[in-house]
C-alpha cells in the first residue's frame, strides 16, 4: 500500500510542476466532470487523503478549499505539507488491524480501515484521470501515469 501512496505522491507533483506552464485562467476554469477545475481538483485530493486518515487516528479533521489554496504555489505548499504529515502517520495506519470498522463524521456508516486505505488511494487516481482529459481538452499532454518506471518499489 505504501507504494501505492508514493505513486499518488509523486504523480501529484508531476501535475503540480506540469501547471506552472499552464497560464492561470485554465487553471481555475470551470470545468465539466470533477472538482470544478483542475487547481480545485488538486485541492480536493489532498483534503480528502488527510481527512480520511486523519479519521483513522480518531483525530479531528480540517477541510482545506480553493477558496484558502487559491494560488499554485498555496496549493503546492499545501500538497507538500500534507505529504510529510501522511508519510509520518502511515506506518502507524497500515500497522493497525484492517478489518477494524472507523466512523467518521460525513458518513452514515462506518468503513473497515481496509476500505479507507484503498479509497484514498483509488479517490486520487480517479481525479488524475480526469486531470489528464482536462489537459487534453486544452491542447496539452497530460502527466504519465504509468507505474512502472518510477523506481517505488
Amino acid at each position: 500500500m505504501q507504494s501505492l501512496f508514493e505513486y499518488n505522491w509523486q504523480v501529484r507533483d508531476e501535475w503540480l510542476k506540469w501547471c506552472e506552464s499552464i497560464p492561470e485562467q485554465e487553471l481555475f476554469a470551470k470545468r465539466t466532470g470533477g472538482v470544478q477545475g483542475i487547481l480545485a481538483t488538486l485541492v480536493h485530493i489532498i483534503d480528502v487523503e488527510y481527512s480520511w486518515l486523519l479519521a483513522l487516528e480518531g483525530k479531528e479533521t480540517v477541510e482545506y478549499t480553493i477558496l484558502e489554496y487559491n494560488s499554485l504555489e498555496k496549493v503546492r505548499t499545501l500538497s507538500n505539507k500534507v505529504t510529510a504529515k501522511v508519510r509520518a502517520l502511515l506506518n502507524v495506519v497500515l500497522a493497525k488491524n484492517p478489518s477494524e470498522k472507523i466512523k467518521v463524521p460525513w458518513r452514515d456508516e462506518a468503513c473497515s480501515r481496509a476500505e479507507i486505505i484503498n479509497h484514498c488511494i483509488v479517490h486520487e487516481i480517479h481525479h488524475i484521470g480526469q486531470l489528464s482529459i482536462w489537459a487534453r481538452e486544452i491542447g496539452q499532454e497530460s502527466v504519465s501515469a504509468n507505474f512502472i518506471g518510477r523506481k517505488i518499489l
